[in-house]
Formats: structure tokens, C-alpha cells, sequence
């Protein structure tokens, strides 16, 4: 399925219909996909439990068009924008919006600009987003783009991978993720999961976004790291019941 962001960009994405009025997007992390198996196990959970769910690539990412852009959380944010307006537009109500990682941090500075999504769930996100640069790009990586402009980054094989500009980087570190939270609707309801061991973002981070987020729900998971390798379930089991009870109210609002 085909929905076009706002730079005509085609962004590609797999619907699992099941004909319920209320649906689910789900928003993939940094250098990833719809195809990744936290979008599948919860996409296909909901799906089993007849709410349809839509999992999508951001711009750049897996099979949509772009090019691909480090930081870049606010354009990605209008890209589900794209995707919320498509299904409103069909007459659909989205009753949640879900991110994991980098996609947590998308949907919530969603939630922090548009005021029209009751559920918000964020799972692993970043709270400071000046941390994790240097670890992910290497000091000498930094002094690189503020001498040339930008840097290519290369994989493990030696490979290029993706470009870093000053510009994208100035983005990255300019996004306050504590001051877009307190933005955030008071109605709005928002679920912080993460890992107990999270290799790749502290799960001190979620206990940051607990404090000032007004209306959340914290869950950490014992012994689970960045991608859940070995809790999906446990992740499912937390998430599900979570938005299953906003897709309820939907319903009831819907035919009061």
C-alpha cells in the first residue's frame, strides 16, 4: 500500500485490515524497516485481535522513496502525519500511534504538534538526543563534520552506508525531547516501555519522559534489551491490552 508524504515521496507500507474503524500505525527506529519483527509480532497481534494495524518505511528507509537522513525526527514525523490524514481521509479512526527507538521519538513530537491522536506508545526511546551521537558516529566522526560539512559513514564491511551532514546533525541536536513532551495533550494517553538492559538508550531515559509527560503509563521489562530479542512476547503482552482499551473507547465514544 502507497501513501504520499507532503514531498510527493511515495511511502510504502503493509495494511493489515480487518475492517475495524479504529486503526494502529506503526512507526520503525533508525536504519530500519516495517519489516522488522517488533512491527510484524505487534502488527499481527493486533491483527488477531481484529484491530487493523498499518506498518510503514519512512522516507529513505526499506522500500519507500527518499533518501535516506540522519536525525531527521521531525520530517519523519510529518511523514506519519501523511499516513494519519490518508486514513482519516477514508473515514478511519486512528487510535493510536506506536514507535520503537527512533520511532518512539517520532511519535511522540507527533503527539507534541498534532493534538489529535488519543494513544501514544513509545517504546525505547531516547529522551537526550545529543547522547548516543558520539557512540553511534565516533568522536573523530564529529570533528570530521564540523571541519568538512559532512562525513560518509561506512558499515562493518567497509561500505558506504549513509551521509551525515552539519545541517542534519544541528537538527538532531537541537530537538528537545523534554520540551516537546511537556506539549503534549493532557488527554493524550502515552504507554514508556523499554528494556531493563538496553544496550543502546538507557532505560533511565523512560523514567526522564515518565516524569514529564502528563498522562503516562511506565512499564520496564526485566532483563530485555534495545530490540527484545528475547521478551517480544512479554512486549506484545504489555502493548496489546494497552491499546485494545483505547479502541474500546473509540467504540463507545463513537456510538454515543
Amino acid at each position: 500500500m502507497v501513501i504520499l508524504n507532503k514531498h510527493n515521496e511515495r511511502l510504502v507500507g503493509v495494511f493489515h485490515e480487518t475492517e475495524s474503524t479504529e486503526i494502529v500505525v506503526l512507526c520503525h527506529g533508525f536504519q530500519s524497516s516495517k519489516e522488522f519483527n517488533i512491527m510484524i509480532n505487534i502488527a499481527s497481534a493486533l491483527e488477531n485481535q481484529g484491530i487493523s494495524a498499518f506498518r510503514f518505511d519512512f522516507a529513505g528507509n526499506g522500500e519507500s522513496e527518499g533518501s535516506f537522513q540522519f536525525g531527521n525526527e521531525f520530517r519523519e514525523a510529518e511523514d506519519l502525519r501523511a499516513v494519519i490524514e490518508y486514513f482519516t481521509g477514508a473515514n478511519r479512526t486512528v487510535a493510536a500511534i506506536l514507535g520503537h527507538s527512533k520511532g518512539g521519538n517520532v511519535v511522540l513530537l507527533y503527539a507534541s504538534k498534532y493534538h489529535d491522536i488519543p494513544s501514544v506508545v513509545n517504546v525505547s526511546g531516547r529522551y537526550d538526543l545529543k547522547r548516543g551521537i558520539e557512540q553511534r558516529l565516533g568522536k573523530e566522526v564529529l570533528e570530521r563534520i564540523e571541519r568538512d560539512g559532512y562525513v560518509n559513514i561506512k558499515n562493518k564491511k567497509g561500505e558506504f552506508d549513509f551521509k551525515v551532514t552539519k545541517e542534519s546533525l544541528m537538527e538532531r541536536l537541537n530537538t528537545n525531547m523534554h520540551e516537546a513532551c511537556l506539549s503534549i495533550d493532557k488527554r493524550c494517553r502515552v504507554l514508556i516501555v523499554h528494556g531493563s538492559v538496553d544496550e543502546v538508550i538507557p532505560v533511565e531515559d523512560a523514567s526522564e519522559f515518565a516524569k514529564i509527560i502528563p498522562n503516562n503509563r511506565l512499564q520496564i521489562i526485566e532483563g530485555a534489551d534495545h530490540v527484545y530479542t528475547s521478551h517480544q512476547e512479554e512486549l506484545v503482552s504489555i502493548v496489546l491490552p494497552f491499546i485494545k482499551e483505547q479502541c474500546l473507547q473509540q467504540g463507545k465514544n463513537a456510538s454515543e
